[in-house]
Order: structure tokens, then sequence, then C-alpha cells
């Protein structure tokens, strides 16, 4: 085939992998819900845990703070930002202090405010309380505060709507400065805004996150105001941003190292050209099965698929490395496949196992990976050989290389060295101190430490609850629940006066069951008590007589109104203080009791269990759903490991053989967990899906080198092909070990003191000692 024709077969392969980029375009759909990652719950705790982390309101929580102006701007800033917010669809609620969460109550509920208020539980709505009412607003009408009372009194002359927002506000609520939430130091305006789309929605949250700087950019002028923002919501934002800008700059450093690597091994311009059609193929095989396969794809699969493929790239490069003069690609492919097949069925063979972790997103993982190297080991055996040059350079006739090898030939085949190589490295990973598993769950999320710090300082000013401790009370239905939580109020506000906690929030402080609101009703004097209670009230008052007409509406209303349930919230500010204290199942509701200033555990676990409550620490249910996790992921390994070593016994049939191709891959996973351990590095899921990476990389090495033999000529091409594998490898997962991201560096890390110990054990023990001249090799295809 003519130069010509192998150009144009590489420009339509090229086309039809940007149809097919486009296909798979059209159908995918990504997710950054972390739970996909996550096994399945098993534990109250553990369902809990999983559902807040993707749609509860503390995945939704935006914190924000103004600084670097003086306060009266601050407090200016604040309100016109929390304006701009609130009526921006993308937030359920914004709040900021002012006017004392009035906004909380909107038009349409403030009928119901005496069933909300626990007023009439201690008070009767009757003459001497009205016209007691009435003289302190005419005091209020002299005072300061008229401008906010006047518009009230017609609807509301007790003030009830105001009580209620008072009572509303948090427990332990900032300090108020020029009617707006400041830090301790009053330095800082603070604000809270929970938007609309889940935390882990990444594409709602980046609607969000630019919805309050642009919101920000219009409240700060031309002032030095800077803002601080921090949440769940806004650490995926800004990750996903610094991942992108790192990926760029790896990507980049990474391609022009792997051009300028393969046009100095191959001295062909071709050859990176070429070398990457396959793995374009793997790539796109990949998504593609995935997004047939899965409702959406992850990101954390995309990004650890094409790390995990670019294995791969070892596919042409064997190819490249063993074509020389005299030689048909068919024939060398052909007499490659079998040693290459056993590779990437063994890797596959790894990855099969997540299928039955249980976990979406390592399934996902699987897919991705098994449809990937399969594509790309297809592209090498039957479309890369009609592409390249029949007679390049080859690579056995490198005086270099030459020299090279014997040195290596030198080097002694070590046995017991081994052994103790082996002890050594259990020994380390036993005795080194510290523990040997992480199981924080916020490590499969790399937040930075400094933005944790920023965050739970202005949890703390804000006066957030504790996040580690929940009370749940279970009903049938939602109100149910709210009558059982209710009943802990008593219990729970004595714990409060014993000093046992700070404070203390729960769905029905905003929403009474039922039963409260229908015993409150039961309370408010029919219409022509209350019109004759309100005139002999009035008697002697400055007042009109006429001047209520709208009170008498409202109470009324309320005395015949059907109690008020969580979906009458709906488009309220009170919907998602309700929401986030109420999950409504299908089978049953859960109220949630979140707690502040929490000092004695066991007393509140006490009066929880005696009310048919429970006290659940989320941090043990984290770590518990970590460790099932874990388990599950060592549970495939172990399964991985004697299917692996199955399949090289298929394609070798011989012990000796099976050893030398084992030993390095098993040795060198010791090495990586003695140098990782040593260094007192706690391992993480990611760890493990690296140590499957370097060892499927092991696996190559070790079965090329023994697949060469003792001819030459094949040992030094087959050499050529390792170290080029292996420098490409090492480039791109050293770089990955430079990220600032946690997870990153944990992959690149691992892989590459992986790849450095894979290639020297492969060539201590996988070679076979080399006859001087080429005629002793056995003929194309006669090994594995």
């Amino acid at each position: 085939m003519t130069a010509t024709w192998r150009t144009v077969l590489a420009v339509a392969w090229l086309a039809l992998l940007v149809l097919a980029g486009w296909l798979v375009s059209q159908r995918l759909e990504m997710s950054g819900d972390l739970r996909k990652f996550m096994p399945e719950p098993r534990t109250p705790a553990q369902k809990l845990l999983i559902d807040e982390l993707g749609e509860g309101p503390g995945s939704r929580l935006l914190l924000l703070a103004l600084s670097g102006s003086d306060p009266e701007t601050l407090a200016e800033q604040s309100q016109a930002l929390a304006a701009a917010l609130s009526a921006d669809g993308k937030f359920e609620f914004v709040a900021n202090g002012g006017d004392a969460g009035l906004e909380a109550i909107p038009e349409q509920l403030r009928p119901y405010r005496y069933l909300l208020s626990p007023t009439l539980d201690r008070q009767a709505l009757d003459a001497a309380y009205l016209r007691d009412q009435f003289e302190q607003r005419v005091q209020d009408l002299g005072s300061p505060a008229a401008a906010l009372v006047e518009p009230l009194l017609p609807a509301d002359p007790t003030l009830e709507t105001l009580k209620l927002a008072e009572s509303w506000q948090p427990a332990n609520a900032p300090q108020r400065l020029h009617g707006t939430w400041f830090d301790g130091a009053g330095r800082q305006a603070l604000l809270v805004a929970q938007t609309s789309a889940a935390g882990f929605d990444p594409t709602g949250q980046q609607a969000a996150y630019d919805a309050v700087h642009g919101a920000f950019a219009q409240a700060r002028g031309a002032t030095g105001t800077q803002l601080t923002m921090t949440g769940p919501g806004a650490f995926s934002v800004e990750i996903g941003g610094r991942t992108a800008r790192e990926a760029q700059w790896i990507g980049t450093v990474d391609s022009i190292g792997l051009i300028l690597l393969l046009l100095v091994a191959y001295r062909s311009w071709r050859m990176p050209l070429l070398g990457v059609l396959p793995l374009a193929s793997a790539g796109l095989a990949g998504l593609g099965a995935v997004a047939l396969l899965f409702q959406s794809v992850h990101g954390i699969t995309v990004a650890f698929g094409f790390t995990l493929i670019g294995v791969v790239q070892d596919y042409p490069i064997h190819f490249f490395s063993h074509q020389r003069a005299g030689l048909s690609p068919w024939d060398n492919v052909r007499a490659l496949w079998p040693t290459l097949a056993t590779g990437v069925v063994a890797t596959c063979i790894a990855y099969l196992t997540f299928l039955f972790s249980g976990v979406d997103g390592l399934q996902q993982l699987a897919v991705f990976t098994i449809a990937g190297l399969g594509t790309a080991a297809l592209a090498t055996r039957f479309a890369l050989p009609a592409l390249i040059d029949p007679s390049p350079r080859d690579p056995a006739r490198s005086p270099g290389l030459a020299r090279l090898w014997r040195a290596i030939t030198r080097l002694p085949q070590p046995r017991w060295p081994l052994l103790a190589l082996a002890v050594a490295c259990v020994a380390v990973v036993v005795l080194s101190r510290g523990p040997f598993w992480q199981n924080d769950l916020s490590k499969l999320t790399p937040v930075p430490a400094d933005a944790l710090a920023r965050d739970a300082t202005l949890r703390a000013e804000l006066g957030a609850p504790d996040v580690r401790h929940v009370v749940v009370v279970r009903g049938a239905n939602p109100d149910a629940a709210l009558r059982a939580s209710e009943a802990l109020r008593p219990a729970l506000d004595a714990l409060v006066a014993a000093g046992a906690l700070d404070g203390y929030d729960l769905a029905a402080r905003y929403l009474p069951s039922s039963a409260t609101q229908r015993a409150r009703q039961v309370r408010l004097p029919d219409a022509a008590t209350m019109r004759a209670t309100l005139d002999e009230a009035l008697a002697g008052t400055p007042f009109r007589a006429d001047a209520f007409e709208d009170f008498l509406v409202d109470v009324e209303r309320a005395r015949r109104a059907p109690p008020l349930r969580p979906s009458d919230l709906a488009g309220t500010p009170l919907q998602a203080s309700v929401e986030g204290l109420l999950l409504a199942g299908a089978e049953q509701s859960t109220a949630l009791v979140s707690l502040g200033g929490l000092r004695d555990v066991a007393a509140v676990a006490q009066v929880a269990s005696a009310h048919g409550a429970e006290l659940l620490d989320m941090k043990q249910a984290s770590e518990s759903l970590v460790a099932a996790y874990r388990g599950r992921v060592l549970a495939a390994l172990a399964l991985a490991a004697v299917l692996l070593a199955a399949t090289v016994w298929l394609a070798l049939r011989t012990p000796s053989r099976v050893v030398r191709v084992l030993v390095p891959m098993a040795l060198t996973t010791l090495v990586v967990l003695a140098v990782l351990r040593g260094l007192g590095v706690e391992l993480t899921l990611f760890h493990l899906v690296a140590l499957i990476l370097a060892a499927g990389l092991g696996l190559d090495y070790a079965l090329f080198f023994e697949h060469a033999g003792d001819d030459r000529d094949d040992q030094l091409r087959t050499l050529h092909a390792v170290i080029v594998c292996s420098l490409m490898t090492l480039l791109v997962f050293s770089l990955l070990a430079l990220s600032s991201i946690p997870v990153l560096r944990a992959l690149g890390s691992t892989v590459a003191i992986g790849v450095l110990s894979n290639f020297v054990l492969a060539l201590l023990v996988a070679r076979h000692p080399h006859a001087e001249s080429g005629t002793t090799a056995p003929p194309p295809g006669a090994r594995a």
C-alpha cells in the first residue's frame, strides 16, 4: 500500500472519530453526584447521610461574607445583594438578618399566624390582652420603630407576625449591625443563600455561583469590598475550575512531552499521529458505552477513565518498536497479538470485578475501561497495520540500545534478594505508625484545607448547628413526624436549661402539627365574640373603632382554615426551613432535630431514646460507609487477582513462565504500599484504583519481556518498546503527582512509583538470558 493510500485511510479513521464524538456528545449527560461513588447505605444514619449529600439543604447552602469596607457600606451592600438573589429563581431563600426575618412570612400565610405562634397556648385572645397590646402600640407609634409597626397594625395589632419572625431567627444568630448580620468583630457582613439546585448538580451550582458574583459586582460598585463564598456548591465549582486549569496545563505538557518522546524514539513524524488514533478510539468507545448503559456519566468516571486507558498507548508502541524492514506489519501484529491480548484480557478482568461491587460509579469505571482497552487493542490489531510504514528504522540496530542491553545482561537475575525485598516491604507496611486507611469521607472531595478553614469560620460566625450529631424522629407521614418531634421539645428545653446543649432547631418550630394547629383554632373566638371583644378593648384608646377590620377578617379566616401542611409552604421562604428538617419518604417520614453547642452527647442520646427518637452520629456513619466501600473494592481486587493469575496461566501454561510474569507485578504492589506507608500516607480508594493500574502496567512489561525469549534482536526491540512505554507513563503520572488536587496527586504518585518498580523488576525477573545471534529465536507467534 502506498503512502498516499495510508494517509487517506488515516484521514478516514479520523473523520469517523469526529462523527462518533458528535454522536456520543448528543447522548452524554454528565453528573457530579458523589453518591454514585458510594455503596448502597445500610443503616439509617448512612441513608440519611447519602440523602443529605446530594439533595439535603446542607449540600445547597452557600455562606457569603462581605469585607473590606466600613460597616455601613457593607450593610447596604448586603441588603442589595440579598434583594438581588431573593429575586433570582436559582435560590430558594436568602437571609442576612434584615427586617428580623419578617420576609420569611409572605402575605398569604399571615392570617395563619395564630396557628403557627405559641401565643394562644398560654394566652387567651380576650379584651384584657388586646387592651394591653393597644397600649403598647401607642408607645410603638411614638418610637423609632413606628415605620415598621404602622403598616402591620390594621391586620395585626398584637404584632404576632413580628413575634413569629423573631422566634424563627437562628438560636445562635450572629450580631446585627445596621439591620444586617455581622461577624463578632464587626468587619464582615454575613449572608446565607440556599440554592434551588442540589449540591452535586454541577451545572446548577455553577449557575448559582455565577449569579452570586454577578449580583455582588452590581452591589459593590466602585468600592473595594471583597466577597468570600463557601459551601459544598461553591467548593464543587471552584474545584471544577481548578481541575480544568490543571488538566489543561498537565495535558499540554503531556502532549508536548509525548510527541517529542515519540519523535526521538522513532525518528518519524507519522508515529505520534498514528499512535493517537487507537487512544482516541478507546476514549470514545468508553464514553459511548457508559452513555449507552447508564443514565448519566460521573465526572470522576471520565477523569479516571481517560487516565486508566492511557495504558492503551502501550499497544501501538509495542507494534511500532517491533516493526522492521522485511516484515509485513500484518505478520508483525499477528506475532505480537497473543501477548498483547493476554495483557488486555487480564487488565479487563481486573476491572470486570467492579461490575459486581454494587457501586454505580465503579461499574461505570469498569465499563469505560473495558470498552476502551478492548477497542484500542482491536484497533491496533486490525486497523493500524494498514497505516504504518512497513520499513521503519529497526530499534535492534541502535548502538546505544545495544550497549544498554549489554549492561543490563550483566545484572544478576535474583531470587533470594527478591524474597528479602518482599519481607522488608511487608515489615514496613505492618510496622508503620498511623492509621492504615483513610476513613474520612471528606477526603473523597478534594477541598483544600484553607477553604475548609474559611468554611468552618463562617459557619461558627453564623451560629450553624452541629453537623456531626442530629436527632431523628420518625413517623408514618410528615404530620406524624411533626407531632412526634413536638413531644421532644419540653425535654430538649430542659437539656438547654441544664447546659447539655446551647439550642436546637426542628421543623415543628416553623410548622406545628395539625393537632397543635387545631388546638389553637379552638381558642380563637367566633366572629361575633371577636368583634365584641375588640370593641371592648378599643374603648378609651386613640384608635378608631373601624381601624381593625382586617384583623377581624384574619382571625375568622384562621378559625375556619384547614391546618397548614408542608405542601402549602411551596414558594415561600418557610419551604426551605421545613424541607431541610422534615424528610418525606414513600413509606416513612423523618423529622430532624439539629443541635447547636452539643456538650453532653450521652444525655441527649438518653432523652432521644426515651421519646422514641434516635441520636445519630454522622461522622461515624460516614466512616462506616467508607469502610463498606473499601470492603467492596478489596473483595473485587481479591477476585481480580485470582482471575488475573488464571488468565496468565491459561496463556503461558508453564509454571516458570507464569512466575516470571506474575512476580514483578506482585512485588511492585508491595513496594508501592511500603513506600506510601513509610511516608505516612493513609490509603484511600484512589490509591487502590491506582494500584490496579500499576499492576496492569507491570503485567504488560513482564509479558513482553517474557515474549521476547532469548533472541537478542527481539529483546532489544522489547527493551525499546518498554522504555518508551514506561517513560510516557512516568511523564503523565509524575505530572499528576505534582497536582495541587489530592485525588490526582494520590493517583499520580502511586502509579509513578509503580512504573519505576515494574520496569526494574520486569527487567530483573522476566527477561530471558539472550543468545548472541537471532537464529535461536522461535518463529513468530510460537510464544504467547
